[in-house]
């Protein structure tokens, strides 16, 4: 038996979906953005349904913001995707003192 699995129907009011996707290490599409905490040329820093994902590159720019639909995406040179959680709370905490100095 062919089952139909759609998992739309199973995330009714759980978290939005949060998906990266990178083509060719030039372009990212980011799905479940909450809040663009900063930016520049060099490093993204957003809020996600899963948390802080700092992005670092160069010549970085915002291709597209949709705020309405969470949906961000970035042209430039990737060169990391971090996300700053729980588990790296020191990590991210020197990460935003940096931030605010």
């Amino acid at each position: 038996m062919n089952q139909y699995y759609d998992q739309n129907a199973t995330n009714k009011g759980a978290a939005p979906d949060h998906d990266v996707i990178m083509r060719g290490r030039k372009l990212l599409d980011i799905t479940g953005v909450k809040q663009v905490e900063s930016f520049d040329n060099e490093e993204f820093l957003l809020e996600t349904a899963m948390g802080f994902l700092s992005i670092k590159g160069q010549n970085l720019q915002m291709k597209n913001l949709d705020v309405d639909k969470g949906v961000v995406s970035i042209k430039g040179k990737v060169f990391e995707l971090v996300y700053l959680d729980e588990q790296h709370g020191d990590k991210a905490k020197g990460f935003f003192s940096k931030l605010f100095r």
